[in-house]
């Protein structure tokens, strides 16, 4: 089979075309601002193909060309940043710019393209993007932001540091523990996200939608209390309730394949049954046409560290739980422990399940359904009691749990 080859008048072309378009960016943006700049769309180009000159020349055995290239573009950029203090403007972007645009065109000869396309690219739309950028940060959560920080430094230290082996009868693997509540939390948090930025704006129904990604239990409760504050967005508030239940077999689903990808042919279809069957029971709730500004409000940031280690200790306790419930009480031990985690969050349970799982037996698939029947049941009954729209609540919610009856007897 024939491969696409770079040849060198093909990677020159590239250096070319990346420049030209970081600097057709930067003229067009400064023209826009009547501003002087440091450089437009020729200079860029320029200094892109010099990168490329310096890149060639340390090809052909001339190693020192790159550095000296680089020192050369960076001292143009702090005459060019000198001047500009001298006219009282502050700012760097145009000369950091400038000393990209030396790299990418260096890498466009000596690394593979695609380094240097994307290096191009996106600092094109980086710069492009500005205003943008700007009121998202003048609208950020600085608390949130730093929650967000704080488990990843945390992340990025433990992960590297913890055994990756096996420890006691119960096979708890530390590294492997923490992944899996990486993983857990980075799904939750695009769903807290999306949740956070598009809810409020696209409706209370798509609130829920995207918090059930995070956790469908919470947003129960929250939409719970919206039809308790207001009566006439009860219908609106259910709707919400079941679409975030709806998701959560999704969620499930994808988090089954992550951690043990042999349990999905045994569950996909099921999972996606259920999802459906959620997605047909808010057909028929009487809803009234009014402002969905509210939002959930109640969801924490899986991002943040207390509620990342509280899952992990969860996920530790459950897995030890779940081993001795099967290993003393048998398989009734274990459907009984299921039903019991059913009416909190379901997801450590299942998750020990699965990753302790050596293969698939049925009654692993049982107490997952029996959980997340469990689960449905409990967000009904909280629906229900704090919205005091009951029979309705109660009846939809019923009729979902039931139908988890027969998949629990098919093998």
């Amino acid at each position: 089979m024939n491969t696409f080859e770079w040849t060198f008048e093909l990677r020159f072309a590239v250096a070319l075309a990346l420049g030209f378009l970081v600097g057709l960016e930067r003229e067009t943006a400064n023209s826009e601002r009547k501003m002087r700049y440091f450089a437009g769309v020729r200079t860029h180009t320029l200094i892109s193909l010099y990168g490329f000159g310096c890149g060639w020349l340390v090809h052909i055995d001339a190693p020192f060309a790159l550095p000296i290239g680089m020192i050369s573009i960076a001292s143009l950029a702090v005459v060019g940043y000198i001047g500009k203090l001298k006219e009282g403007r502050i700012g760097s972007t145009s000369e950091v710019a400038a000393l990209l645009t030396f790299i990418i065109g260096a890498l466009a000869m000596l690394a593979d393209v695609w380094v240097a396309m994307s290096l191009g690219i996106v600092s094109a739309i980086m710069l492009s993007e500005k205003s943008d950028l700007e009121t998202f940060v003048d609208r950020l959560d600085k608390s949130e932001f730093l929650a967000v920080l704080k488990f990843l430094l945390v992340t990025v230290i433990i992960l590297p540091v913890l055994p990756n082996r096996d420890y006691t009868e119960y096979r708890l693997n530390p590294t492997r523990v923490w992944q899996i509540v990486i993983m857990v939390s980075t799904i939750g948090f695009v769903g807290y996200f999306l949740m956070k930025k598009l809810g409020g704006r696209l409706g209370l129904w798509l609130s829920g939608l995207l918090g059930g990604i995070a956790s469908s239990t919470a947003v129960a409760i929250a939409t719970g209390r919206i039809a308790q504050r207001d009566p006439t967005r009860g219908g609106n508030a259910l709707q919400a309730s079941i679409l975030a239940s709806s998701v959560m077999y999704l969620r499930i689903l994808v988090l089954i394949w992550l951690v043990n990808p042999v349990f999905v042919s045994f569950l996909w279809w099921k999972m996606l049954l259920l999802a459906a069957v959620g997605l047909t029971l808010i057909i028929g709730i009487k809803t009234e046409h009014v402002s969905d500004g509210e939002k959930v409000t109640t969801l924490q940031n899986p991002f943040e560290i207390r509620p990342a280690v509280m899952f992990g200790v969860f996920f530790v306790g459950l897995s030890v739980v779940t081993t001795l419930a099967n290993k003393f009480l048998g398989n009734v031990g274990l459907v009984g422990l299921s039903a019991v985690t059913g009416v909190m969050d379901i997801d450590p349970f299942i998750l020990s399940v699965v990753h302790q799982a050596d293969s698939v037996q049925r009654i692993f698939v049982s107490a997952i359904l029996v959980a997340a029947m469990s689960n449905t049941v409990a967000k009904g009954i909280y629906f229900a009691v704090i919205s005091q729209r009951r029979k309705d609540t109660l009846v939809r919610y019923g009729a979902w749990a039931l139908l988890h009856i027969p998949l629990l007897l098919i093998g």
